[in-house]
């Protein structure tokens, strides 16, 4: 999502003649976009500013924007007397506002400095201007917000109360996307499948999107399990433009700690879904977050998270130590579980599920898959791009004239090579006959 925030401030900025540059020598404006969810993340903050401040000229504006903005706008101003903006993700539609009120002619040090958390009442994106495609795969924000109040979890807070867009805007800047050159669109929220935009809900929308002509590939992160609901289920199995990828986290394995983290499911009740999934579309990778240490967590905790992730046998999944975020219930739990333990246990739990991955990638040797080629590769004349199951894939042309004939293009390809984090194969002439279907994941 900050991604696609970051996209969208760039869009806004646009028609005030700004451009964007990779280097923090050559900006007029440098926006620090920022994410609230893990403690690391957060005070990276400040020591990323620390190396602006370094590199910037006295001319330069800086600017914090996202989460970390949101929750901690006035630390930041007292911290960094050198920002002349804050703002957060509810906010930045009114980016140009901010700059000229901060009078960016004046040195810094004789700025006016600026801070705008608040949650407006009207939406930002009423006020954003048409999307512009940044390649073949692009973002589409469709939800935000939260009303889960996960113990851990500072989204709520940060992000504010759930929010859907209407249907007709959504497939408004989908068909603009489509136009400018995209082929898949990844739909995302902090809770995308309980988007509200009308009765239908997110499998209605994905319905519709559909329809779009152009468009040849669906996605959409992240979800919880409650929301996930038996339409949204069948629309897996009804739809080919819905790539055969979930990501669907459950944090935890045992339904003690699930209580804790006020997640309002069990084990069980997640473990339905994943059956129910896998009846619509058979081949369904699957992909979850799991925490370990979440106060109150003990082995046998622990362990019931192991059994968990054993029986579903994941494509990939992120998993983290349990961060204390100030103001979430469980920061204020008495049973914190030790720094050594965490780490004992992530680095078991990290070395399952990299067995399951590494073990889903070799499944797809042999095999030919469609792979929509989004970017360009580390190595000469390399393109790279994502399978149906989101593996990313790798291919070497004969040539750069080559790669660029088939950069945003959805070609087959058979896969010859399987590592832990991509896959590796060559342009299918079809001159074999090996089925282009994967095998579910879990029998």
């Amino acid at each position: 999502m900050n991604v696609y925030d970051s996209g969208r401030m760039a869009d806004v900025l646009a028609p005030e003649g700004y451009v964007s540059t990779d280097a923090v020598d050559d900006a007029d404006l440098v926006i620090l976009n920022t994410c609230h969810i893990r403690e690391k993340a957060a005070e990276k903050v400040y020591s990323e500013l620390g190396r602006i401040r370094d590199a910037k000229a006295d001319g330069t504006m800086i600017a914090v924007a996202g989460c970390v903005a949101q929750a901690e706008g006035d630390e930041i101003m007292r911290r960094a007397p050198y920002v002349d903006i804050v703002v957060g993700p509810q906010s930045y539609h009114r980016l140009p506002k901010l700059i000229a009120e901060a009078n960016p002619t004046q040195k810094a040090g004789s700025r006016s400095r600026v801070i705008d958390t608040d949650f407006p009442a009207e939406s930002k994106f009423d006020f954003l201007p048409a999307a512009e495609t940044q390649g073949p795969s692009v973002f589409l924000t469709i939800q935000e917000g939260c009303d889960k109040f996960c113990a851990f979890c500072v989204v709520p807070y940060t992000r504010g109360a759930e929010f859907s867009r209407p249907v007709e805007a959504v497939l408004k800047e989908a068909r603009q996307l489509v136009a400018a050159g995209a082929a898949e669109i990844t739909l995302l929220g902090q809770n995308v499948n309980a988007y509200h935009g009308d009765d239908d809900g997110l499998a209605g929308l994905i319905r519709k999107l559909a329809d779009i002509d152009g468009l040849e590939r669906l996605r959409y992160t992240t979800s919880h399990p409650r929301d996930m609901n038996q339409d949204l289920i069948a629309v897996h199995g009804e739809v080919p433009e819905l790539m055969p990828y979930l990501h669907l986290p459950i944090q935890s394995g045992s339904d003690a700690i699930l209580a804790r983290m006020n997640r309002k499911h069990g084990a069980a009740e997640y473990l339905k879904i994943i059956d129910a999934l896998r009846l619509a579309r058979p081949d369904i990778a699957l992909s979850s977050d799991f925490i370990v240490g979440h106060p109150g967590e003990t082995d046998a905790d622990f362990e019931a998270t192991m059994a968990l992730i054993k029986t579903v046998e994941y494509a990939q999944a992120y998993s983290f130590k349990y961060s204390k975020r100030p103001g979430t219930p469980a920061s204020d739990m008495d049973d914190q579980v030790p720094e050594q333990v965490m780490s004992d246990r992530l680095a078991a739990l990290q070395g399952l599920l990299n067995e399951q991955q590494l073990a889903f990638n070799e499944g797809a040797v042999g095999v030919s898959v469609p792979v929509l080629f989004e970017r360009r590769g580390k190595l000469a004349n390399q393109i790279a791009g994502r399978s149906p199951y989101m593996q990313s894939v790798h291919v070497t042309c004969r040539d750069a004239e080559e790669a660029d004939q088939y950069f945003g293009q959805t070609m087959p390809v058979r896969i010859t090579g399987a590592f832990a984090n991509s896959l590796a194969g060559t342009l299918d002439d079809g001159t074999t006959a090996e089925t282009t279907q994967r095998e579910p994941a879990r029998a």
